[in-house]
């Protein structure tokens, strides 16, 4: 049976991906949490690690010897990454060095998946679309630039030490108990309240125009196992749905299942000052190197997602 670390654990993706790897594919699943994190019910191993603290990150991974690593751990979200860029860094950018330094020096074998975003692309040119993975990269926020910075790293140290590296590019993933920071989360919540009459039936939005590219949490986790196996070390592979949705296509289905009357209205703090007509990945990379096809539905994945908060709000 092979071992699996998943370093950052107790994040959206960390329990889908925990949970896959145990359940679907066989794997015995260690995760790593910070010590004030909490991964509630997990049926898999749980241990406490702090990416920024060298002996800890060694101590991991020496005294499980996982076959396969996936680097999850990040400070993730945009609005953070302006108003706490330290943070973002310290993470981002020398928690991973920190793990590529481990990897080194341990003389590791195993393989690695380490999460980057679709971010990293920035503001894309028209003829540009779908994205390649050797699209320009214009990173256009602070996360994204420290993703960049993870990538090429990771890049450098897969080739000059021999590390059996795999760098992922995610645009949006979407699913049930992803948080309302998110448009889709925050889409179903809105309206599982307004069937509860908590809220009245109106929901708040910010730009409807806007394409992109979504895809369940539960694809995007079983493309990561696809690529921890079949990627090729120190490649880049971008993980999406190959689909651009607009927010006002995702918002007009959610309210279909709901079968409630619910009025649309936009908030101008919802707006963002500069936004990306359309983003949508290439996964040509992915589907030729690799048996990883997309199968869920975006109409299942937002009749999950409502159902998922009519259940919380219950």
């Amino acid at each position: 049976m092979k071992k699996v670390l998943i370093i950052g654990g107790a994040g959206f993706v960390g329990g889908y991906l925990a949970e896959y790897l145990q359940d679907e594919c066989g794997y015995k699943v260690r995760a790593t949490k910070m010590k004030q994190e909490e991964i509630p019910g997990a049926k898999y191993e749980v241990a406490d690690m702090d990416l920024l603290v060298k002996g800890e990150v060694e101590k991991a991974i020496k005294d499980y010897e996982p076959d396969f690593i996936f680097h999850l751990a990040a400070q993730s979200s945009v609005a953070v990454s302006w108003s706490n860029p330290q943070l973002t860094v310290d993470v981002n950018i020398k928690g991973s060095l920190q793990l590529l330094d481990v990897l080194k020096e341990l003389e590791y074998k195993g393989r690695v998946l380490l999460i980057g975003s679709g971010e990293e692309y920035g503001r894309i040119q028209p003829d540009e679309v779908p994205i390649a993975e050797n699209t320009i990269l214009r990173p256009g926020n602070i996360y994204a630039a420290t993703k960049c910075c993870q990538n090429m790293l990771a890049s450098i140290y897969a080739k000059a030490y021999g590390l059996n590296l795999i760098m992922v590019r995610a645009f949006n993933h979407v699913g049930p108990k992803q948080t309302t920071q998110f448009v889709v989360s925050d889409f179903c919540k809105q309206v599982a309240e307004a069937e509860k009459g908590l809220r009245d039936p109106v929901i708040h939005v910010g730009n409807l125009k806007a394409k992109r590219d979504f895809t369940d949490v539960r694809d995007v986790v079983a493309a990561y196992e696809c690529l921890i196996r079949q990627g090729e070390s120190g490649e880049t592979y971008n993980v999406g749905s190959g689909i651009a949705y607009s927010i006002e296509e995702i918002l007009n289905q959610i309210i279909e299942l709901s079968g409630q009357e619910i009025r649309v209205e936009v908030e101008a703090e919802r707006l963002r000052p500069i936004d990306v007509p359309i983003i949508v990945a290439d996964i040509s990379k992915i589907e030729a190197q690799t048996d990883w096809k997309r199968k869920i539905s975006m109409k299942q994945t937002l009749q999950d997602t409502l159902d998922y908060w009519r259940a919380s709000l219950a």
